[in-house]
């Protein structure tokens, strides 16, 4: 028998519902009610692992929620200037590190932005002047 690399000696695959999780499946498949309650009983009795897998199971995962944070001295200021008064404010325990981070990736991104617009006003400038020769 010869073997070509990347090709299955089954291509059709293993039939679906032949894998030990199948057969688990359906050797529980009628308990699963009583099963169930078990565990609730077990959750409400002070098991915690039961509590956790059935939480975990029904309720979605808590999402960490952002909260708004005000820093006094970014107005009117230049972008470097603004990015010491966010590492000062960090340092002051005014902003959390994660706020800290995103306030400086708003800036770097602000600072990008500046660049491309100010690129654009220079080659507007350039081809006037050159249309205008």
């Amino acid at each position: 028998m010869v073997f070509h690399k990347g090709k299955s000696g089954n291509s059709a695959g293993r039939p679906k519902g032949t894998g030990q999780a199948m057969k688990l499946r359906e050797a529980i498949e009628a308990d699963i009610p009583e099963i169930i309650a078990a565990m609730v009983i077990a959750a409400k009795d002070g098991d915690t692992g039961a509590a956790k897998l059935l939480l975990d199971r029904v309720t979605p995962a808590l999402k960490p929620q952002a909260v708004a944070a005000h820093v006094d001295g970014l107005n009117n200021s230049s972008l470097s200037e603004q990015g010491k008064v966010v590492i000062s404010a960090m340092g002051a325990g005014q902003l959390t590190p994660e706020q800290a981070q995103q306030m400086l990736a708003g800036l770097a991104s602000l600072s990008k932005i500046i660049e491309v617009d100010d690129l654009e006003r220079r080659l507007t400038e350039l081809e006037k002047q050159d249309h205008d020769h």
